[in-house]
């Protein structure tokens, strides 16, 4: 089953949920997710009626499931996902898929009634799906080629992305999502604001890459 989506204006303020983990998402991104604790569950049904997304942090301290006398502590760069399908999984469980939609900053936080962590979040005015794509050079190609391959694995091509392969701006975030990177890295990319560095450093990281192999 599938919902619509809507935006959110850019540079503008909002209060979200957010939804900590130990995954990165960038716009466009989709990531499925299993939900079984009840204010997750909760959470998704808010979503589906509301028509509303929440954010997707990477976790800096804590396990995505809370236990009595832990905490969470979450990286303040996140981006905006919507409920894009859902479904009950064989096992029982809820699964959903969500896409990303905009890039955030986290101004401030707290855990509501509901405990859902609650946050005062800035919406990107750059990194964000729907914005004027940038051009990719020939020098490029190559990358478009990889995320192309990429793409291809079965588990990946299941998400049903739409991808704007020569949109340099997308390639940078399909790239800094499907290229075996380790989450400190991914985040890393996730919080340049310069679609231009981004791409840089995923060469450097790549070229490192092949040397080490």
């Amino acid at each position: 089953m599938t919902t619509s989506t809507t935006q959110s204006a850019n540079g503008s303020e909002d209060t979200i949920a957010l939804f900590p983990l130990k995954s990165v998402l960038f716009p466009k991104g989709r990531l499925p997710l299993q939900i079984f604790e009840q204010r997750y569950l909760n959470l998704v049904t808010h979503c589906l009626r509301s028509n509303t997304g929440f954010g997707v942090c990477l976790l800096r301290e804590g396990e995505e499931v809370m236990r009595p006398g832990t905490h969470q502590q979450v990286h303040r760069t996140g981006t905006l996902a919507r409920i894009v399908d859902w479904d009950q999984l064989p096992n029982g469980l809820l699964g959903i898929t969500v896409e990303g939609e905009r890039k955030f900053e986290v101004e401030d936080c707290h855990y509501d009634e509901r405990q859902w962590l609650m946050a005062r979040v800035r919406y990107s005015a750059t990194d964000y799906a729907g914005e004027a794509p940038l051009e990719v050079d020939d020098e490029q190609e190559a990358l478009v080629d990889l995320v192309e391959q990429l793409v291809s694995h079965p588990v990946i091509n299941r998400l049903g992305m739409n991808i704007a392969y020569h949109d340099l701006r997308e390639l940078g975030w399909r790239l800094s999502e499907l290229v075996p990177l380790s989450l400190e890295r991914k985040q890393a990319l996730l919080e340049l604001d310069d679609p231009y560095q981004r791409i840089r450093d995923i060469e450097a990281l790549l070229h490192r890459l092949m040397d080490e192999s």
